[in-house]
């Protein structure tokens, strides 16, 4: 298995850009005092620009403002827990001696793989007691997953952590150490931001089409293209997490099944009929129109009324 793992504190090179590009920001700042992670604050970073562009599309998925958020406030708790405790499970080695290091995230320690499981999990739990369409909820959520796993990754470059084994290629990133020793790695964490910022505008193009046929279909759709990409850029890593002793890498297992349970979905539902009137957005539309139309017949009558009782006076 691969060994080196991070560079901690390392200086970054890219020699594409030349000989003088060099970057050597610290893990940390200080505000008042106080050290800040860049880890945590890209994380967040992340976070807040997938939720502004979640929140502007509620209406086209048949949701609100508010059970936009709602489900936040199940799915965000649940997905830095399953984000931890993923890692924790398949790097145990690093924790067994020291169990409160288990809480310590501040410089990384996240397997996005975790958070999108526990994460699932909670919104199909709140869509459960809501008994609303959990399939809307997946399709726009996909959305913030491709966003916060597109910024997220540069917390990973900051970190000097989730890079690829050595290489001679054309964009290698150099990493340099305290004793001058540099090697030239596959930037992995650039590999996988480009392909989320990729599929992001696939599926945004799609879903503006108006070629989306039924709920679900975003979210099986985002699954594939970011199954696909990781299981092919987590062979390059020099991080991963394996599957205890097998020498199997957890997220390529994954990656693979995902990929072929999430085609597999969409093949099936391809060759089905759908009713599109049956999508919650369209749902809501005709529950709004009907709405709209008694209200309006209300309006009318109570209008004629108060006319007649104005002739008979």
């Amino acid at each position: 298995m691969d060994t080196v793992q991070s560079v901690p504190d390392g200086i970054i090179t890219f020699p594409m850009f030349g000989d003088k590009f060099a970057i050597n920001v610290p893990m940390s700042f200080n505000i008042f005092g106080l050290p800040l992670y860049w880890y945590g604050f890209i994380i967040a970073l992340g976070f807040l620009l997938a939720y502004f562009y979640c929140n502007r599309r509620v209406k086209d998925f048949g949701l609100t403002q508010d059970n936009f958020i709602d489900a936040l406030l199940f799915a965000v708790p649940s997905a830095v827990i399953g984000a931890r405790l993923y890692y924790v499970v398949f790097n145990f080695s690093l924790f067994k001696d020291n169990f409160w290091s288990v809480f310590n995230t501040r410089s990384g320690g996240l397997a996005i793989y975790g958070a999108i499981i526990f994460a699932v999990i909670a919104v199909l739990i709140y869509c459960k007691a809501k008994k609303t369409s959990f399939g809307a909820y997946f399709d726009l959520g996909a959305f913030g997953l491709l966003i916060g796993q597109t910024v997220g990754r540069w917390g990973n470059f900051i970190n000097r952590e989730a890079f690829g084994r050595e290489t001679d290629i054309f964009c290698r990133m150099g990493l340099t150490d305290a004793t001058g020793k540099t090697i030239y790695v596959h930037p992995t964490f650039l590999y996988e931001s480009l392909w989320n910022i990729l599929g992001l505008l696939l599926l945004h193009l799609f879903s503006k089409s108006g070629k989306r046929r039924y709920d679900g279909q975003i979210f099986a759709m985002y699954v594939a293209w970011y199954g696909f990409g990781r299981m092919l850029i987590e062979g390059l890593r020099t991080d991963s997490l394996y599957l205890f002793n097998t020498g199997l890498r957890v997220s390529q297992v994954l990656a693979g099944a995902s990929v072929i349970i999430a085609l597999a979905f969409l093949a099936i539902n391809g060759s089905l009929p759908h009713n599109k009137s049956n999508m919650l957005v369209n749902v809501v539309a005709a529950a709004d129109a009907k709405n709209s139309m008694e209200a309006a017949e209300i309006s009318s009558f109570a209008k004629n009324t108060e006319d007649n009782e104005s002739d008979k006076e």
